[in-house]
């Protein structure tokens, strides 16, 4: 019996990287999965959009590991899209019992060069978009009284700070104390509520060029491998980037019942970088 054997997760930003590691595994361990991604560009993200074939992609992937999918193109900073989302999946699998919200964009604008736009729409995106995805998955979880988890994807930004990154880092702060406040909100309703905390995953959240030259400014065209030596230095432990997969054990434990107890926590999967 798989570890969320029965369950109905509702995952954002699936299309691709750890979206697509979560949702994954999640129908490997039994659940039956709503997905959703914007699969189309956001002006401020440094990494390319996800597309339609990535998410067509996840649902084959997510077939073929035994799961059922209900997988559209929708947008978490619409709230009626989130809403709708959870209702058709409902319709098809039953009240959602797990939620995880994933999706996010990186920016690279420092605080001089970050633009009323970039601020408004990395916030959109990195924090409202979580929140719609809270309260969109978590209504349906109230009304069944069955209980649930939500899993909120944060970042060691969330957690600590860096130069360069002033609407990344602040709307990853936000996560945190989203998460802490739905925990006492939802705690009542046997729903618990936990961040994770990824440092460098290797996507193309960290594999494009405004990454590339923000840790090489010294070349004219680096890549991901150029960057390695400086992403190591971050972590306690001598790696660059952790894999979508790691990050996934965090959120499956969390989501099942290993970790029924186990609410309002910052869980990192950092190589050590929030400690170092």
């Amino acid at each position: 019996m798989g570890a969320v054997e029965g369950k109905v997760a509702f995952v954002t930003g699936a299309a691709r990287g750890q979206g697509r590691s979560h949702a994954v595994r999640l129908a490997a361990e039994g659940a039956d999965v709503i997905a959703v991604d914007l699969c189309a560009p956001v002006a401020s993200a440094a990494a390319p959009a996800a597309t339609l074939d990535d998410l067509d992609e996840t649902v084959r992937l997510v077939e073929a590991a035994g799961g059922r999918i209900v997988a559209r193109v929708a947008d978490v900073r619409d709230h009626e899209a989130m809403t709708a989302a959870v209702a058709e999946g409902a319709e098809a699998f039953g009240t959602v019992d797990i939620v995880v919200a994933n999706a996010g964009i990186s920016t690279v604008d420092g605080l001089f060069t970050c633009t009323p736009e970039v601020w408004r729409e990395t916030i959109d995106v990195n924090l409202t978009g979580v929140f719609n995805t809270l309260v969109a998955g978590v209504g349906p979880m109230v009304a069944a009284g069955a209980g649930g988890s939500v899993v909120l994807v944060s970042s060691i930004m969330g957690l600590r700070a860096a130069g360069g990154i002033p609407a990344y880092t602040a709307a990853k702060h936000g996560v945190v104390g989203l998460m802490r406040s739905a925990a006492h909100d939802l705690a009542p309703h046997r729903i618990r509520v936990n961040s994770v905390h990824p440092g460098n995953v290797r996507t193309p959240m960290i594999d494009n060029p405004g990454m590339h030259a923000l840790f090489r400014p010294d070349l004219a065209a680096p890549t991901l491998d150029d960057m390695a030596a400086g992403l190591a230095t971050i972590n306690l432990l001598p790696e660059p980037w952790v894999e979508p997969e790691d990050v996934t054990e965090a959120v499956l434990w969390l989501a099942s019942d290993a970790a029924r107890f186990v609410t309002g926590v910052t869980l990192p999967v950092d190589l050590g970088a929030t400690v170092k």
